[in-house]
């Protein structure tokens, strides 16, 4: 503990031996660094204050109807992009600082000087977004901060209408392309079903069911004209007594021809007005007439002298005669219907057979209309829905922008803090003075004291000789000392009065 107060001693001793050029050293110091302080120059920050206003009605309205955006997301992504180079160039432009650039490296100096002054913080849950921007000339901050909110207000929602809008017009171009498909696919759907109308299926009935009815059908009336055919035969034998010509059986009067022809006409004209001509029936009268009409021809050409005539005037031959000719016309009338039947059987025959690949194109083409017509509803759909979310995402009722302090520099500036600096130089000042001295002391060290000496000679120190002052000399060493008192005290001094008038001024 001793050696260390004599150390301590030691030290203060040196010091006080170079006290001048330390205080001569403190006071350049701090004159220096005043000056320099002094001239910093002011930092103005001007902010501006935000609210984004998420909670709109229109979102829990429009749920389901179409994409709703998420607004709060929206929001964070612009506030993060912000600072993105295009929007500080912008920012640049608005408020005018691209004047004074004049090369392309001047406009990348200030851009990147924008980026580092600039700062946006958001207020925890609240969706209050802060704006601050350092700059010597407060108008030009407050400029700067100006566009900002400008580009934060407009970006947040003309991103999202500009996404809307291309989504818009893309859709409307499929949209069209599909209006053509869809257009092309009907027109082939209709031709189609013009072109094979008999052999489209109908509901309810098939050919496999069609086909076995016309083969019934065909079946009953063969057998219905087989037993017709039999019952003329067998009244043809009795006409001609068995041999079964029909050449040798007696001939029917004409008058009898002629009224049964004119019964026939008259049975035409009535199944003319109900059916069509190729009604089996209607095939089976005109069969008739022309028989009726070649026996009268045969029967006014091969009558003979020779028979006895009397023999066509017996009850029963006339009315073997009547039978024989209804079952002839009979027999014809069936005729007809089976050729009908079998030109049925036979035309749905063929169609049974290419039914399945006129039904398997059909069922193609169905297909493929079905697909244009259910994507092109689609897209008139989602192209209803983009639009409704373009207006949605541009609604001031959706997202609104709430400026709580508008762009604002406050009238002292926040930098620098000269204070604080001018309190860092005056210790900085006093410790270089103290320093410089024990810098001094270690460069030409000197023995302040015996107990000194001896420690560095190792020798015993036997006296010392004290100086004898005269008067003038104590009065010059007296006026010394007040010199050095006064300039630490107008060191003092001098710090307090600059510091006070920082005080007053910022």
């Amino acid at each position: 503990m001793a050696d260390l107060l004599s150390q301590l001693l030691s030290l203060l001793k040196g010091a006080w031996k170079h006290r001048w050029l330390a205080i001569s050293v403190a006071w350049v110091l701090l004159l220096v660094g005043s000056i320099i302080v002094f001239r910093l120059p002011n930092d103005f920050q001007a902010s501006a204050r935000v609210y984004v206003d998420t909670q709109s009605i229109l979102k829990p309205l429009l749920a389901g109807m179409t994409t709703v955006p998420n607004i709060e997301q929206q929001v964070s992504i612009m506030s993060r992009t912000l600072l993105s180079r295009p929007n500080l160039e912008r920012v640049t432009r608005m408020a005018d600082l691209d004047i004074k650039a004049q090369t392309v490296a001047d406009k990348d100096k200030l851009v990147d000087e924008l980026a580092q002054r600039i700062k946006i913080t958001q207020t925890g849950r609240d969706d209050i977004y802060t704006i601050t921007y350092n700059n010597e000339n407060p108008k030009l901050g407050k400029d700067v901060v100006q566009s900002l909110l400008t580009i934060f207000v407009e970006g947040s929602v003309g991103d999202k209408k500009e996404d809307s809008d291309k989504a818009v017009r893309f859709i409307g171009d499929q949209i069209k392309s599909y209006e053509e498909k869809l257009t092309n696919a009907e027109n082939a759907l209709k031709e189609f079903k013009q072109k094979n109308a008999e052999l489209l299926p109908r509901q309810g009935s098939d050919y496999g069911s069609k086909l076995q009815d016309a083969a019934d059908q065909l079946s009953q009336a063969r057998l219905e004209l087989a037993e017709a055919e039999q019952a003329r035969n067998a009244i043809q034998k009795q006409l001609t007594g068995g041999s079964g010509s029909s050449d040798d059986m007696p001939r029917m009067p004409t008058p009898e021809i002629d009224s049964r022809l004119e019964a026939a006409v008259k049975q035409l004209d009535d199944l003319r007005t109900k059916y069509t001509e190729n009604h089996p029936d209607v095939v089976g009268t005109r069969r008739l007439i022309a028989e009726l009409e070649k026996r009268k021809r045969d029967e006014a050409k091969n009558r003979q002298p020779g028979v006895d005539p009397g023999a066509n005037y017996s009850p029963m031959m006339q009315q073997l005669s009547v039978s024989l000719s209804d079952a002839r016309a009979k027999a014809a009338s069936l005729r007809a219907r089976v050729d009908e039947y079998a030109a049925r059987y036979a035309r749905l025959k063929a169609q049974s057979i290419a039914a399945p690949d006129v039904e398997a194109q059909f069922t193609q083409l169905n297909r493929d209309y079905q697909i244009n017509k259910d994507n092109y509803e689609k897209l008139v759909a989602r192209r209803d829905a983009a639009k409704l979310s373009g207006d949605l995402s541009s609604a001031t009722d959706l997202m609104t922008f709430r400026v709580i302090d508008p762009p604002i520099v406050p009238r002292l500036p926040v930098g620098p803090n000269r204070l604080r600096l001018l309190t860092l130089l005056f210790v900085a000042a006093i410790a270089a003075g103290f320093g410089v001295t024990v810098v001094l002391s270690q460069v030409r060290p000197s023995f302040i004291t015996q107990h000194q000496l001896q420690q560095v000679t190792g020798l015993p120190v036997l006296g010392a000789v004290a100086m004898n002052w005269t008067e003038a000399e104590i009065a010059k060493r007296k006026a010394s000392v007040r010199k050095f008192i006064a300039l630490v005290v107008a060191f003092f001094v001098a710090y307090v009065v600059m510091m006070a008038f920082l005080f007053l001024r910022y």
